[in-house]
C-alpha cells in the first residue's frame, strides 16, 4: 500500500547538519572573506577567527552532499515533470523574495550601483549569463544546485535514473578527472559541476545505502566518490589561495571532507534525536533562506554601524536578526508560496497529460515537499 507524502516526515539530524554548514558558510564571510573596501583591502568583520573561518567554504561542499541524497530521495515514486514542479516551487519562489528584499535594501541605502536590469537578470538565477553581476554573490552555488536538478530531471526523463545510476556516477567521475586533470574547460566545469561532482555522488550513494544497498560495489564507488570529493577539494585551494590572508593545509581540508560527508552518512542511520521536533524542523527549514540573506545584507549592516571595539558583539546581533527574518520567511511565508507555485504548475502539467507521479512506490520524504 502506497504511503502518503508528508511535508514533516524529514532525517532529522540532516536538519542539523544544514544548520551547521550554513553557520560554517557565515564564519567563512564574517571570519575570512569579507566585502572588499574602495581600496581594495578586504573588511574581514572578525579576523581573529580566519584561522578557523578560512574552512567554512566547505559548508557549501556539504550541502552539496546533502543535496545529492535529499534529491534521490525526491524523485522517488516522482515523474521527471513532477520532480521538476517540486525542486522549482521550492527553490525558486523564496529565491526571489530575498533576492529582491536584498536588492531592495541595498538600492535604499545606496550600497553599490544598482540597476533594474540587474534585478531582472537575477531572475533567472544564473545573471552572469546575461552580463549582469549577482546580487549576492552566493547565489553562485545555487547554480550548480539547478545544474544539478537539470541532470537529475534529464535522466529521469529518459528512465536512466535511478536504474543505471553507478554508470552515471562512473561516467561523471570520469568527465570531472578529466576535465580537471587535462584540458581543465571552463564549460565542463560548469556544465558538468566538474568542482563539486564527487560531493553530489557522495549524496546519491548514502542514498542507495539509506535504501538497503550494499556489497563491494557499492563500497568501491562509494570510496571513488569519497576520493574525488577530497580530491576537488583540495584542488579548490589553489583558487582560494589567492586570498592574501589565506594559509589552507590541504591535510585540514581532506580531514573536514571525511568527517562532513561521513557525517551525512551517519545522520541518515540516526532515525531519532533528543530534541523537539518542531526545533530541528526549523533548524533545517530557516537554512535556505538565512544562507540567501546572510551575506550582503549582513555586509551592509555591519558597514553601517562600524562598531570599531564591539565587532562580535555587532555580528551576533546582526546574524540573529538575519536568522529570525528567515526563520519569518521559511514559517509564513514559504508554505504559502510553495503550494501556490506547485499547485499552479501541477495544474497547467495536467493539462497536457502530464503525470507528476510515477508507477513506482511514493515514499515519504526527508525534504517539505
Amino acid at each position: 500500500m502506497d504511503k502518503p507524502r508528508h511535508r514533516y516526515s524529514r532525517v532529522p539530524v540532516l536538519d542539523l547538519l544544514r544548520l551547521a554548514a550554513v553557520a560554517a558558510v557565515v564564519l567563512y564571510h564574517y571570519g575570512f572573506w569579507g566585502p572588499t573596501s574602495t581600496s581594495g583591502i578586504s573588511l574581514v568583520a572578525l579576523p581573529a577567527l580566519a584561522p578557523v573561518g578560512q574552512y567554512g567554504f566547505l559548508g557549501v561542499s556539504v550541502f552539496f552532499a546533502i543535496s545529492g541524497f535529499v534529491i534521490a530521495y525526491s524523485a522517488e515514486g516522482r515523474s521527471w515533470i513532477g520532480f521538476t514542479i517540486a525542486r522549482f516551487s521550492r527553490i525558486y519562489p523564496t529565491f526571489v523574495l530575498c533576492m529582491t528584499l536584498t536588492f531592495t535594501v541595498m538600492l535604499v541605502a545606496g550600497a553599490g550601483h544598482l540597476t533594474r536590469s540587474q534585478w531582472f537578470a537575477n531572475l533567472i538565477i544564473a545573471a552572469p549569463l546575461v552580463g549582469q553581476p549577482y546580487v549576492d554573490t552566493v547565489y553562485w552555488s545555487l547554480v550548480i544546485e539547478v545544474v544539478f536538478y537539470g541532470w537529475i530531471a534529464l535522466f529521469m526523463m529518459l528512465g536512466w535514473f535511478p536504474r543505471h545510476i553507478d554508470a552515471l556516477i562512473l561516467v561523471w567521475l570520469a568527465i570531472t578527472f578529466a576535465n580537471e586533470l587535462t584540458i581543465d574547460a571552463p564549460i565542463f566545469e560548469k556544465v558538468f559541476i566538474a568542482d563539486d561532482s564527487g560531493f553530489f555522488a557522495v549524496g546519491l550513494l548514502i542514498y542507495q545505502h539509506y535504501r538497503g544497498r550494499r556489497g563491494a560495489r557499492f563500497w568501491s564507488l562509494f570510496a571513488l566518490a569519497m576520493g574525488t570529493a577530497i580530491f576537488q577539494a583540495t584542488h579548490k585551494l589553489e583558487r582560494l589561495g589567492a586570498h592574501p590572508d589565506s594559509t589552507f593545509d590541504p591535510r585540514v581540508v581532506a580531514v573536514i571532507c571525511v568527517v562532513g560527508l561521513l557525517g551525512v552518512f551517519l545522520a541518515t542511520r540516526i532515525k531519532r534525536i533528543p530534541l523537539p521536533a518542531t526545533f530541528v524542523l526549523a533548524a533545517g527549514g530557516m537554512t535556505y533562506p538565512l544562507y540567501l540573506l546572510h551575506m550582503e545584507l549582513g555586509y551592509l549592516f555591519f558597514s553601517a554601524t562600524k562598531p570599531h571595539d564591539h565587532a562580535a558583539m555587532a555580528v551576533t546581533m546582526i546574524i540573529a536578526g538575519i536568522a529570525v527574518l528567515a526563520w519569518v520567511i521559511w514559517r509564513f511565508v514559504e508554505p504559502w508560496m510553495h503550494r501556490l507555485v506547485k499547485s499552479k504548475l501541477t495544474q497547467l502539467a495536467s493539462r497536457f497529460g502530464w503525470s507528476s507521479t510515477s508507477h513506482r512506490l511514493i515514499k515519504t520524504q526527508p525534504d517539505s515537499d
